[in-house]
């Protein structure tokens, strides 16, 4: 794939290609010779300083300080919008996400993909895509059953009923919780109930408790969906059965011991599965299917699920059904996370969902808060195991983040409110902006002025990690700024200038944190 990207060492210009090594088997010549040609044809604006080559076949890129000039003056004139393509590409893109089961608190793993797919939701329709996020809620089937019985034993035994509790049932305290719930509300009403029908109540009820407190908790995340949509519905609609008359008639499935299989071996899977028992039973993944049949019928182009480490496995199975529904192999895009070690200081803290056992996302978010929450879930690629620090992320000193990001927004409103204290304001359209040519100046301007690309690269790669290292070298950049120039002097103009770069970076801050999710104070 041809290439334009940063060089890592210095001296090496702005932004490199690897065009010429791309084309050197197309073209049977020398990379050295295509890039040399290219160097010497090519048109410079007045924006490019340099073009060079650079063995073994790399054309580096150095700009001008036109350019810089010409983004801040474009970020002020766009200001929240600096960066965005706000034609639409037309292209509908469903992004699914969590997807948590209805029977219990969610982990800190949740909160990862809760944070990842907000974000990534975000960027894309900063970048001209037509996105919807949905919540696909697993309401149907035998982990439901499982839970009912676990609350109508609790329930039982709080009121002072010899129970048995069920072998696999939920043991977590919050099982005992939403039955003292039922019982504050409507007391030993249900108690005199045949058994099935207590399970069949129970169920229900809690599953609504459960799911609307997961709505609270992922609210207060900052977190919104744009669909919540119920596995219950696939079952009793019918449209289940409808997906699997249909795979049946395009010749994709076949009887086997009594039960019904998926021919997915023909298409990329190590084997085939199942979609009906031999009890007649539907798999998870015969519903999986279904769904994803239904988001095609939706109109949706693209296809994003972020999904847990457990399911990796399940990943060419599902793939290989989207084709057999008739969709381009590249429709479904999964993005398997890796799981969230949580650390206090040096302690690591061990989680059990099943015992109960476990700090739950929404504990997290009353210890730390939603922002330090959602920028240290964003802070690395995915498909990497993350070493989330509590102590660090309530810290308040430069070693923690999303505190030094903040702080940094932060100073500039101080340094600003300061300005208009004396009088002076920021104007970037009058400002004369060539006069910053000091080398920390140019330093700032340049990482405002990559900002367009590197939303872009974050949003087609599925990186939203970029963003917080990009928060990050931003409010370093201002840092050393501030340390080095002195902005309110007795040049007026030159404190003009600064102060509509300090602005400017006031306003690049606010629009990285605000695509993660995340607030921007302006007092710390």
């Amino acid at each position: 794939m041809i290439e334009l990207e940063k060089p890592k060492g210095k001296g090496h210009g702005d932004w490199s290609s690897n065009i010429a090594l791309k084309l050197a088997s197309k073209l049977h010549q020398p990379p050295q010779a295509i890039a040399e040609f290219i160097v010497e044809n090519i048109e410079q604006p007045g924006y490019l300083d340099k073009v060079e080559f650079a063995p073994p076949g790399f054309i580096n890129f150095t700009l001008s300080n036109v350019w810089l000039y010409e983004s801040l003056a474009k970020l002020c004139r766009e200001r929240e919008v600096f960066g965005h393509i706000r034609k639409s590409s037309g292209e509908k893109v469903q992004v699914e996400f969590v997807s948590a089961n209805p029977v219990g608190p969610m982990h800190v793993g949740h909160g990862r993909w809760a944070a990842l797919g907000d974000t990534l939701a975000r960027m894309l329709r900063a970048v001209g895509y037509e996105v919807s996020s949905e919540f696909y809620i697993n309401d149907f089937g035998n982990q439901m059953n499982i839970f009912g019985r676990s609350v109508v034993a609790r329930y039982q035994q709080c009121l002072g009923v010899e129970a048995e509790f069920p072998a696999n049932g939920y043991q977590g305290n919050y099982i005992i919780e939403i039955a003292k719930e039922i019982i504050a509300a409507d007391g030993n009403k249900y108690l005199d109930l045949p058994a099935e029908t207590q399970v069949e109540i129970f169920t229900q009820r809690a599953y609504k408790q459960v799911l609307n407190n997961l709505k609270h908790i992922l609210t207060a995340m900052n977190v919104h969906f744009d669909n919540w949509f119920s596995e219950q519905w696939l079952h009793r609609s019918g449209y289940l059965k409808e997906t699997i008359a249909e795979l049946k008639v395009k010749g994709h499935l076949y009887e086997k011991e009594g039960a019904l299989w998926l021919k997915t071996s023909n298409f990329g899977d190590d084997k085939d599965r199942v979609l009906i028992r031999a009890n007649g039973e539907p798999t998870y993944f015969a519903a999986d299917i279904a769904y994803h049949r239904h988001k095609l019928e939706r109109g949706y182009k693209k296809l994003i699920n972020i999904w847990g480490a457990d399911h990796h496995g399940y990943v060419k199975r599902m793939q290989a059904a989207m084709v057999m529904l008739g969709a381009p192999e590249d429709t479904l895009e999964i993005i398997i996370g890796q799981l969230v070690n949580l650390f206090s200081g040096n302690r690591q803290i061990r989680m059990s969902k099943r015992t109960g056992e476990m700090v739950t996302l929404e504990e997290l978010l009353k210890e730390i808060g939603s922002d330090a929450a959602r920028y240290f879930f964003l802070m690395r690629s995915p498909d990497t195991p993350l070493d989330f620090d509590i102590e660090l992320a309530k810290s308040q000193t430069s070693d923690n983040p999303v505190y030094y990001v903040q702080y940094a927004h932060a100073r500039i409103c101080s340094i600003l409110r300061k300005a208009a204290a004396q009088e002076v304001k920021p104007d970037g359209f009058k400002a004369n902006l060539e006069l910053l040519t000091a080398d920390p100046e140019l330093a700032l301007m340049r990482i405002i002025a990559e900002w367009p690309l590197i939303l872009k690269q974050a949003a087609e790669r599925r990186c939203p990690y970029r963003l917080t290292q990009y928060a990050e070298n931003l409010a370093t950049s201002f840092h050393f700024f501030y340390h080095e120039c002195r902005v309110i002097s007795d040049d007026s103009q030159l404190t003009a200038a600064r102060l509509s770069l300090v602005d400017s970076t006031r306003m690049m801050l606010k629009n990285v944190l605000s695509l993660m999710g995340i607030g921007a104070p302006e007092k710390m």
